[in-house]
């Protein structure tokens, strides 16, 4: 689902915020057809992957060489701040709902 959300989100940029094409663009696809190609292409200015650690490593790679801008998001599964003052049964609740609820991993009470 993630893929159309982003869709989604750029349509509602654009149609409804009157955001101007060409500021948010959404691609979507496989890292072979268009992850490593984005990766490597002299016309993008910024990269921002979430991903696993190896991916991530070689998108900074190929974006050093022409020192191009890289935000990565690597090896973390939904981090969460718990503060002295939570109740933990909720907050776990939550972050389990965060995570799981999409994937068809969600489990009863």
């Amino acid at each position: 689902l993630t893929p159309y959300t982003a869709l989604d989100l750029a349509v509602i940029a654009h149609q409804q915020a009157g955001l101007p094409a060409g500021v948010l663009n959404v691609v979507t696809g496989s890292g072979t057809d268009v992850g490593a190609p984005l990766s490597a292409h002299k016309d993008v200015e910024k990269i921002a992957f979430t991903g696993s650690t190896a991916t991530g490593s070689r998108i900074m790679k190929t974006c050093a060489a022409d020192i191009r801008n890289v935000s990565l998001e690597l090896g973390g599964k939904s981090p969460i701040v718990v503060f002295d003052d939570v109740d933990v049964d909720v907050a776990v609740e939550w972050l389990m709902f965060g995570i799981f609820w999409t994937n068809g991993r969600t489990y009863g009470a």
